[in-house]
């Protein structure tokens, strides 16, 4: 790194500790207000801008721009990663469905599995492939999402003919298909299998492959399935976090075109260097600016993705509680709440992409269905995310805590709490075989209904049902699901207990 390089991004790091500052994501301890005015007062000659400050102020405005649209196009970063990922492990196609057949342990690096469902997950390119059909069974939970992982509602577990159709598409559209006109070419297919016995896997394998993509008019020759075991293999499937974030945004809209986004995105993609049909071969400078732009709006992300208000909109579920879920305003007339799946804030006025409400949830989690967003009783699934305990403070591995959770759980199917790390969002690496604990665990309950679970690096003498296993040195967050939730779910007259420290 030459010294001009090394002086450039040592004014950029600390023009963005100042923003971080103004935005009231870090202390006053920094004194952020000097960096700003190393920008704001770089020098000028004769009313011009000499030659160093305009090299400074061209890869700080580069910066600026990569780190903005990173954060902008993070839905897309967080598919492309899962996408990536499985493909250089698994292989790719759209006859190629990845299905973790052991359940999906720690192992598989993706933002927020469930341990406690079968997961299957693919990629396909209607662009290429042309229209595509999914065939599904019944009693699985499919997901359909475009590459800004915005859902349509599918068939609600009864299965059927999926007919996936491109944006440009004109033809005829065939009957007896449930259709889905995907916003872009790409489509991530998604499907959630579920098991009675977790001892006993194979009746609930083998129903996820009766599963069929296929081209339509084309299933004579379409390609044979295959169904690769994704269970114990390490892949990793996060959003990207380095500069080649940017290298697969420009294969994405090379696929996209204005499919992606309208003029003004595809204005600021255009500023740093990615259009349709054009070469992307930054140089040595300019790559080491996006890698670094992407590192930071990775960690940006990972600010906004711990705070309990995204969009000027609290996450609180109850009032007087630590949990959150990102529609925590929703009601059955309005499962949304204050937004819709495409993440516009309509409470107003007038519609408004609530940027940060939607960095809040790519950086931890992947996918929303109807499903997530229920409000009905006995449908879909109740999700409640803590970070800290019951005094605020976030949780640590090192420490031992005890989760309360009331009796009669308000869910029909099942109930289950997962440990996530805090750095990416993945499974919790604890050593136990899956980071989860839940009703199909049986874990006992107290005299009065009661369930009272345990985290910390040891179990309580005689909790070892009850217990998820901490790793000292490492900061987690834990997710309640409830499957199938019931009334008291719905009207939250049930109220789980906070995660509180214990000595």
């Amino acid at each position: 790194m030459n010294m001009t390089t090394t002086r450039t991004l040592s004014l950029i790091a600390a023009a963005l500790v100042g923003g971080l500052a103004m935005n009231g994501l870090a202390t006053q301890a920094f004194a952020q207000e000097t960096s700003f005015d190393k920008l704001a007062n770089l020098p000028f000659a004769e009313g011009r801008p000499t030659k160093e400050t305009a090299q400074t102020l061209r890869d700080e405005l580069l910066f600026q721009r990569a780190t903005q649209t990173y954060l902008w196009a993070l839905p897309l970063i967080n598919t492309l990663g899962m996408q990536v990922g499985s493909e250089k492990t698994f292989g790719a196609g759209y006859n190629v469905l990845p299905i973790w057949k052991k359940r999906l342990d720690a192992k598989t690096l993706v933002t927020t599995p469930n341990s406690d469902v079968l997961y299957a997950m693919s990629y396909v390119d209607l662009g290429k492939d042309g229209p595509l059909v999914m065939e599904a069974p019944s009693e699985l939970q499919a997901i359909l999402l475009d590459y800004w992982q915005r859902p349509i509602p599918v068939d609600g577990g009864k299965g059927g003919k999926f007919l996936l159709l491109p944006p440009s598409y004109t033809g005829a559209v065939p009957e007896g298909y449930y259709v889905y006109r995907s916003g872009t070419n790409s489509v991530f297919i998604f499907l959630r299998g579920f098991y009675k016995d977790p001892k006993n896997l194979t009746p609930a394998v083998a129903h996820l492959e009766k599963t069929k993509i296929y081209p339509l008019n084309g299933e004579a020759g379409a390609k044979p399935m295959e169904f690769p075991d994704g269970s114990g293999v390490p892949v990793n499937m996060l959003p990207i976090s380095d500069g080649s974030a940017f290298d697969q945004l420009k294969l994405l809209v090379d696929r996209e075109g204005d499919n992606l986004a309208g003029p003004d995105w595809l204005g600021m993609l255009a500023a740093i260097g990615i259009v349709k049909g054009q070469p992307f071969n930054p140089d040595a400078h300019t790559r080491e600016i996006l890698d670094r732009a992407a590192k930071t709006g990775y960690k940006m992300s990972r600010v906004i993705g711990f705070a309990d208000k995204a969009s000027g909109l609290s996450l609180l579920v109850y009032p007087d509680r630590r949990w959150l879920n990102p529609f925590s305003d929703g009601t059955p007339a309005n499962p949304g709440g204050s937004k819709n799946p495409d993440w516009e804030n309509v409470a107003g006025a007038y519609p408004y992409l609530a940027l940060d409400a939607r960095i809040w949830m790519f950086t931890d989690y992947y996918s929303i269905s109807p499903g997530m967003m229920s409000q009905t009783p006995g449908k879909g699934a109740k999700y409640m995310i803590g970070f800290i305990d019951s005094e605020g403070v976030p949780l640590s591995g090192g420490s031992n805590y005890r989760l309360n959770l009331p009796a009669n759980i308000p869910a029909a199917n099942f109930w289950s709490v997962t440990l996530y790390e805090a750095e990416n969002a993945s499974g919790l690496a604890n050593g136990q075989p899956f980071p989860s604990l839940g009703s199909k665990d049986r874990p006992a309950q107290n005299a009065d209904g009661s369930t009272e679970l345990y985290l910390a690096p040891k179990a309580p003498e005689g909790k070892a049902g009850n217990w998820l296993a901490t790793v000292p040195g490492k900061g987690y967050f834990a997710i309640l699901r409830l499957y199938g939730p019931t009334e008291a779910a719905i009207d939250k007259s049930w109220v789980p207990g906070d995660i509180e420290k214990v000595e």
